[in-house]
């Protein structure tokens, strides 16, 4: 079973994507743990496509079955093997950015404030996160892209719209896969 979860920065991908994984018993892999190398602050340099590519591959091609969170449409396409399934989180982008500020400054409390190169990453992550769904050129990643993308791919997709419950959004993909003959419990 591989399974690819992907939908904007606050959306719920990686929550869901580990639930789902313990729930099923399989690896959740997080694209952000290939994509960034792991640094202090964190999301501050990016892997080389070859080296991230290598790493994911690495991994996945020794498990059977495996669950993939984050956006990868980029990525090329001889990477992944075909999805029995893509789940794509679509959540309103007020209540997504709310979310996304909360999560920061729990994340990183009165230091997003307090500290002048934190307050400008802060503003400039939210102001990245926000253009998902207008597309004005600050991000890649963007409602539109990842339409289009959903679009063209042959891997059978659920969409999963608006401000679930994460037992509401698990329960729509168990359905899904026992549906598909994915999973028989």
């Amino acid at each position: 079973m591989k399974l690819h979860i992907l939908g904007a920065s606050g959306s719920g991908v990686t929550t869901l994507g580990q639930l789902l994984g313990k729930k099923l018993g399989v690896i959740y892999f997080d694209s952000d743990d290939y994509f960034w190398i792991k640094t202090e602050p964190p999301f501050t340099h990016k892997r080389t496509p070859n080296e991230r590519n290598q790493l994911i591959g690495h991994d996945i091609s020794k498990l059977e079955n495996w669950i993939l969170g984050g956006s990868i449409i980029n990525w090329g396409d001889n990477i992944f093997p075909n999805f029995d399934l893509i789940i794509f989180l679509y959540l309103p982008h007020e209540i997504r950015m709310e979310r996304l500020k909360k999560r920061e400054l729990e994340r990183y409390g009165d230091s997003l404030y307090a500290d002048p190169n934190k307050a400008r990453q802060f503003n400039d992550f939210i102001a990245w996160a926000a253009d998902y769904d207008y597309a004005t050129g600050l991000a890649n990643r963007t409602l539109a892209a990842h339409n289009i993308w959903l679009a063209q791919t042959k891997n059978p997709v659920l969409k999963i719209i608006g401000n679930k419950t994460l037992n509401e959004k698990l329960n729509l993909i168990l359905s899904e896969l026992k549906h598909r003959n994915i999973i028989k419990f």
